[in-house]
């Protein structure tokens, strides 16, 4: 055990000297010494002192300018409060279902057949048509449908703006829909200023590219004649009805008549013939008598 340590310390001593040599021919140690002359500490980030900065006067400082704008004033880039524009759509309230007018089927015939005979005194200067109204187009979506063969032909092919002229001559911009074929924005206020119902019969005038002249036939008014003609009619009616109910009357008593006689004859017969009947009974029960 011990030759084997003493050994051990040999090799291990004869090592170390082998390498002492080898690193003495590498100048290892005087590389070291003077890679720890050279180095020195370097500062952390962190403990690096901010400097403050320094806020410059702009206007000190000379704008760099073109020769085109050295002579004119500098612009101003400060924003300037818009004010806000004033609602440009009318607002109208909207009414209940229970007070909704439905027109009846010959109030809306007689205004469509008057719509007609304006639609043919106004002529073929300008193109016409006529379109009777309905609840969807007064109230709900109040959404207005133009015939397809009108638009096609003389409305423009992309969504413009056309202005409706009532009677009175007041204007009614609204939005017209081409791939729709219909008036969408501002045919609302113009129903609801017109205070148009169902039943009603417009007749669209093209008195421009994009103007309409709009005439518009209630269906709730008669003229003056036809109502009287209706009112006579009527009161004949009612004449004849009196008449009928008179004869009607007239026939009942007439039958109360002839019961009451009915009755009375049938009242003879039958006391005739109980009478009949006792002298029978009286002569079987007495024949010697007889």
């Amino acid at each position: 055990m011990v030759e084997l340590k003493r050994s051990y310390e040999e090799c291990r001593r004869q090592r170390l000297e082998e390498n002492k040599k080898r690193m003495e021919e590498l100048n290892i140690g005087k590389l070291a010494l003077a890679l720890k002359a050279s180095s020195t500490p370097k500062s952390s980030p962190a403990k690096q002192v901010k400097r403050p900065r320094v806020s410059l006067d702009v206007s000190s400082v000379p704008v760099r300018r073109s020769s085109r704008t050295a002579n004119k004033p500098p612009p101003n880039y400060k924003e300037v409060p818009i004010e806000p524009l004033g609602s440009l759509r009318r607002s109208y309230r909207r009414g209940s279902l229970l007070s909704r007018f439905y027109a009846s089927d010959g109030a809306r015939q007689d205004a469509i057949e008057r719509a007609e005979q304006l639609e043919s005194d106004l002529g073929s200067d300008f193109p016409t048509f006529l379109k009777p109204m309905l609840q969807s187009h007064v109230s709900g979506g109040f959404w207005l449908g133009l015939p397809v063969y009108f638009c096609k032909e003389h409305l423009p092919d992309e969504d413009e703006m056309i202005t409706l002229v009532d009677e009175d001559e007041d204007e009614f911009p609204t939005k017209y829909l081409a791939e729709k074929n219909g008036l969408s924005g501002g045919w609302r206020g113009f129903a609801i200023d017109h205070e148009l119902v169902d039943g009603d019969a417009l007749v669209f005038q093209l008195i421009n590219p994009t103007t309409f002249k709009v005439y518009i036939i209630r269906a709730s008014e008669l003229p003056y004649d036809e109502d009287k003609d209706k009112d006579s009619d009527a009161s004949k009616l009612d004449n004849e009805d009196k008449d009928k109910d008179s004869d009607a009357s007239k026939l009942y008593n007439e039958d109360k008549d002839k019961d009451s006689d009915a009755s009375q004859l049938d009242g003879i017969a039958k006391r005739t013939r109980a009478r009949v009947v006792d002298l029978e009974d009286k002569r079987k029960l007495h024949p010697k008598e007889r």
